[in-house]
């Protein structure tokens, strides 16, 4: 999916076209625009969402840095049971390697 796609869906997620190549130019309109969506909306969307991803990048890092979701669980009953907090200290590790801006 392009960035144009992305953006038009954005906009209007309803909306039925294509794009030819990856120009705002080149867009081809199966149900008429009815909601006018316009090339500078396109473009302003682009630049938001890209401000978006780019906001958020401390999540992608942090994603595969967690230990699974068995093994977290895994630590909370032992925690639990053992009196520890080896499942805050792992999670808080990857918090502190990867902080939220």
């Amino acid at each position: 999916m392009t960035d144009i796609t992305q953006s038009i869906i954005a906009i209007n997620p309803n909306t039925s076209f294509t794009v030819d190549g990856d120009s705002v130019d080149k867009i081809t309109w199966y149900d008429g625009n009815p909601t006018n969506i316009t090339r500078a909306q396109i473009l302003a969307k682009q630049v938001e969402l890209k401000a978006d991803y780019d906001a958020k990048e401390y999540q992608r890092d942090r994603e595969f840095q967690y230990p699974s979701w068995q093994d977290q669980m895994d630590m909370m009953w032992h925690d639990k049971k053992d009196g520890t907090s080896t499942w805050e200290e792992a999670v808080q590790a990857v918090k502190d390697a990867h902080p939220k801006p």
